[in-house]
């Protein structure tokens, strides 16, 4: 049986979203959540698969961490 798959660009869209979305949401804000590998590195990791296919957007993975300017 074949599988019907999205395209990977617009899977790597979608969850640079939810990403964006979770890193936004007050209640997530409000845990003060600092696991080992941060929203930040996730977001850091799509860029980077966005490097190897096309029709993505790069998001800046500075803005969803607390880093100084």
């Amino acid at each position: 049986m074949k599988m019907n798959y999205q395209p990977l660009p617009e899977l790597v869209n979608t969850a640079q979203k939810l990403l964006t979305d979770i890193r936004q949401h007050p209640h997530f804000q409000r845990l003060n959540y600092t696991p080992d590998v941060t929203i930040g590195d996730a977001c850091q990791a799509l860029n980077d698969l966005c490097t190897e296919i096309t029709e993505c957007t790069i998001l800046d993975a500075s803005k969803f961490e607390r880093f100084s300017p």
